[in-house]
């Protein structure tokens, strides 16, 4: 008796809380209605066949191309969504309904619908030249706050919802190199309902699924299926069955194309593998154990690199916090230490079991980033708390290399150098076509806030060079001279050759991959997808440092959606700068 009244006075405590908070100044998380918490959330739930290793001691890189360099002190915006294009160009955009950015629009140009500002005639979006190293600055007409996005076959960004006046926008950038005259374009047809903290996936038809948001267990697709017809949104009640309460925890889900054509959706601890086309759920996954991963108990996902012609698949998420770690840090000021957890789900087996390891740190809000030698890299974030405005302390300011294929477990993770700069809420990052990380954007205030005390408002843009950009290797790192192919395009299963130099040849392993260029934001990169092309024999001299391998480009569009991929030469661990190209039919 005695402990039912406790967890009844717990309960009344709680929703006591909960009501206040309700009428207060809505900030960014809204909650829908008054319910109380799970009664679970005192309890970590690990399945007996997922042991979790026991913690190691990580090794320290201290490799000469481990290293910072700071881009630029301020490019004017925060940087919240970033997209690398196949020009070698990066679209970074934040939010509009603060106030003014730092970055003023050319002369003559202004919004004149600004929520916040009657006029506003800076940006809220830039254009960054990942050769030149600058930028200039775009017109984003409506709000694009924590949005969504994903490349069209053709290399146009297809970038969809955000708030109130965003919430149904569609909005396009097609590139123009060597230009100035492309900007933000919105398209007159709106999504089906408002999509705010979705999530997008180009599909192997080429159409762009978007799938989620705030209150929308639905999802749609762009474009739609009747070019006149009303707009068209299907119902996926999985996403109710991963809400929790109090925190939601499913929003920004994850998704990624599995080679059989259908879509894996993981969403807080849940995942299904879904058919879109039918409308229903062709298999359901055990949970993940132990802590909430998606927003705003944020972590991580990828889908690691794919291989071979009929290639497994093995998605892998890293990060979190502990239930009810977001309504902790919002209402009690209370920050929850991070998931120290990873999970790896080989999702092509019959009975998939999640294998868990443990990071050197808990992270939430870390961003998961293929390499193109297959490693996986995880950077930015916090060590306690959660998303959301002013909802996390203790940076986690190092990186940390994870290497999917070596052996023993203990050896998987290596600590790599700290950056100076704190990314917390709101920041992003992405792999730039050198193999050059680029990271920008933090800010967990409601405006920007360039005097907040220890995270103020982050403009700044960084490039973190991972340990095969040290100088040491130069002479290892391949060059790519010339593909076999028109106009860089590669039809699918097509056997083609690549030239390319190397000072110090080795004989060792030579590897090709291409990367699929991804939209990031939310810690979760969009599209993110890397598959190793088939060898066709070995390396062929050609003339002194001048070699020719012969390699098969993916087998399907399912493996491969039909687009823009970076294709890059590793030799012995090094890559070299990549060459885009383009697979279709």
């Amino acid at each position: 008796m005695a402990l039912n009244i406790s967890l009844f006075v717990s309960f009344i405590t709680l929703f006591s809380l909960f009501t206040t908070l309700q009428s207060a100044v809505e900030f960014e998380f809204q909650f829908s209605r008054p319910l109380p918490p799970d009664l679970d959330f005192a309890t970590t739930i690990f399945g007996s066949n997922a042991p979790v290793p026991e913690p190691s001691t990580p090794e320290m890189s201290d490799d000469g191309g481990n290293t910072w360099v700071l881009l630029h002190k301020s490019v004017g915006i925060s940087a919240m969504h970033m997209q690398l294009l196949h020009d070698n160009t990066v679209i970074i955009f934040d939010r509009t309904d603060f106030g003014t950015s730092n970055l003023s629009l050319p002369a003559g140009e202004c919004r004149h619908n600004d929520a916040v500002v009657k006029v506003d005639c800076s940006a809220h979006s830039l254009l960054y030249d990942v050769a030149t190293n600058t930028y200039r600055p775009l017109l984003v007409q409506t709000n694009v706050w924590c949005s969504s996005g994903a490349v069209h076959p053709d290399g146009t960004l297809i970038q969809t919802g955000g708030y109130r006046a965003g919430e149904r926008k569609i909005r396009v950038f097609t590139p123009c190199a060597g230009s100035e005259k492309c900007d933000w374009v919105e398209l007159p047809q709106t999504l089906s309902v408002r999509r705010w903290y979705a999530s997008n996936h180009i599909l192997p038809d080429g159409r762009v699924i978007v799938v989620g948001g705030r209150r929308q267990p639905s999802y749609e697709f762009f474009p739609k299926s009747s070019p006149t017809g009303p707009p068209e949104s299907y119902q996926l009640p999985f996403l109710n069955s991963t809400s929790d309460r109090f925190e939601e925890n499913n929003l920004y889900p994850f998704l990624h194309i599995l080679p059989d054509g259908n879509l894996y959706i993981f969403a807080n601890r849940k995942s299904i593998s879904f058919d879109y086309i039918n409308n229903r759920i062709v298999r359901q996954f055990p949970a993940i154990p132990g802590e909430k991963r998606n927003y705003p108990s944020t972590g991580s996902s990828v889908l690691l690199p794919l291989r071979g012609q009929s290639p497994a698949a093995e998605v892998m998420i890293c990060g979190g916090a502990p239930n009810l770690a977001f309504y902790k840090s919002q209402t009690q000021h209370i920050y929850v230490g991070a998931s120290k957890t990873c999970g790896r789900l080989v999702l092509t087996d019959p009975e998939p079991v999640w294998a868990m390891e443990e990071m050197p740190m808990g992270r939430v809000m870390g961003d998961m980033i293929l390499l193109p030698t297959g490693d996986i890299l995880i950077i930015n974030g916090a060590s306690n708390g959660t998303a959301g405005w002013e909802n996390a302390i203790e940076p986690v300011l190092n990186p940390v290399l994870y290497t999917p294929t070596q052996p023993d477990p203990r050896k998987r993770f290596v600590l790599l150098n700290p950056s100076t700069i704190p990314r917390m809420y709101h920041s992003a990052a992405l792999l730039l076509p050198d193999g050059r990380i680029l990271v920008g954007g933090s800010n967990p205030h409601v405006k920007y806030n360039f005097t907040a005390v220890p995270f103020p408002t982050e403009l700044s843009l960084e490039a973190f060079s991972p340990p095969y950009m040290a100088s040491q290797n130069s002479n290892l790192r391949p060059t790519v001279l010339s593909i076999d192919t028109t106009n860089n395009t590669v039809s699918y299963g097509q056997q083609f050759s690549i030239t390319f130099t190397v000072d110090n040849y080795r004989q060792e392993e030579i590897t090709v991959a291409v990367i699929a260029p991804p939209f990031a934001t939310h810690s979760f990169l969009m599209n993110q997808r890397m598959i190793y092309l088939d060898l066709v024999g070995g390396v062929q001299l050609q003339s002194p440092f001048q070699y020719k391998v012969d390699v098969i480009s993916p087998p399907t569009r399912n493996v491969a959606p039909p687009g823009y991929y970076m294709m890059f030469v590793v030799h012995g661990g090094i890559p070299g700068e990549c060459v885009w190209i383009k697979i279709n039919d």
